[in-house]
């Protein structure tokens, strides 16, 4: 067995869902099912249940899951301890948006300065997955925004910043001063994905079900914008490019940057990258 293939299973196990599985682990849902049904051969033993109610875990499958997650971790030690002993060291961070930060570049800076022996693996993220690449074991920590879901993570919040309606130039909201969610009722949102982690998706919805064009990156959600008259949320202090424009939302809840990484990660490195975070933030 391998051990991306126990990833894969751990997530499908986890999610109870194909699809959802598939997004997190960022690759499409044939791959996925075709790693499961190899695994099950494998084993000699049916994992989950599949019927048009949904997915569920076996007897063998919850067997699995156990183990799986076992021998997932032990993995993880092993490689961490193999690296101290051979004098090096690897932290791979997953990021979300935009690496161009000031907070993240003084983060760069600070943790290059501390930690020069260290190799910092960046791994950039699109918007369908606000913990990186976490969940599914391709990172250490994520330097993202909040809300998400928190199970088993441990979540420190680095700064706050406001939000505002992503308009067209054009469109008649964009002359007002400030706008409030109730304001853009009945129009087209962008979306994320179908599967995609419920609160973050409320947050940027407006804590609302919209309507609308499915994006995953920032540059798509502009376009839907120009190009459809779409209207969505952004932060406020990102200048817009040309054709569009930002409007404040006064009735939002600023998006939170956080710092997340697995609950009882003994890694020392990471314990000094979220140290170095909270100085570079402030």
């Amino acid at each position: 067995m391998e051990l991306r293939t126990l990833r894969y299973f751990v997530a499908v196990a986890e999610e109870l869902h194909f699809g959802r599985a598939a997004t997190r682990l960022h690759i499409s849902q044939p791959p996925l099912s075709r790693a499961i049904q190899r695994l099950e051969s494998e084993l000699g033993a049916a994992l989950f249940d599949r019927s048009s109610a949904g997915v569920a875990l076996t007897t063998a499958g919850a067997l699995l899951l156990d183990e799986a997650r076992d021998l997932l971790g032990r993995a993880d030690r092993i490689r961490e301890r193999v690296a101290a002993a051979a004098g090096a060291a690897l932290l791979t961070v997953g990021i979300l948006g935009d690496s161009t930060d000031p907070g993240a570049l003084r983060l760069a800076a600070a943790h290059r300065r501390l930690h020069p022996h260290v190799e910092v693996r960046i791994r950039e993220t699109d918007l369908t997955d606000p913990t990186c690449g976490l969940r599914a074991g391709s990172v250490d920590i994520a330097l993202t925004r909040a809300p998400f879901d928190e199970t088993g993570l441990a979540v420190r919040e680095l700064r706050a910043d406001p939000v505002g309606a992503l308009l067209r130039a054009d469109d008649p909201l964009a002359r007002r001063e400030s706008l409030k969610t109730a304001d853009l009722t009945g129009r087209h949102w962008f979306r994320f994905p179908a599967g995609t982690d419920p609160l973050w998706q409320s947050y940027w919805n407006g804590g609302e079900p919209r309507e609308g064009p499915v994006v995953r990156a920032v540059q798509e959600c502009r376009q839907a914008v120009l190009w459809n008259g779409t209207v969505g949320m952004t932060l406020l202090d990102h200048e817009p490019p040309p054709g569009l424009t930002v409007v404040p939302l006064t009735d939002m809840p600023p998006s939170r940057v956080v710092l997340a990484w697995n609950q009882g990660d003994p890694h020392p490195v990471l314990r000094s990258f979220v140290r170095l975070a909270v100085a570079a933030y402030r």
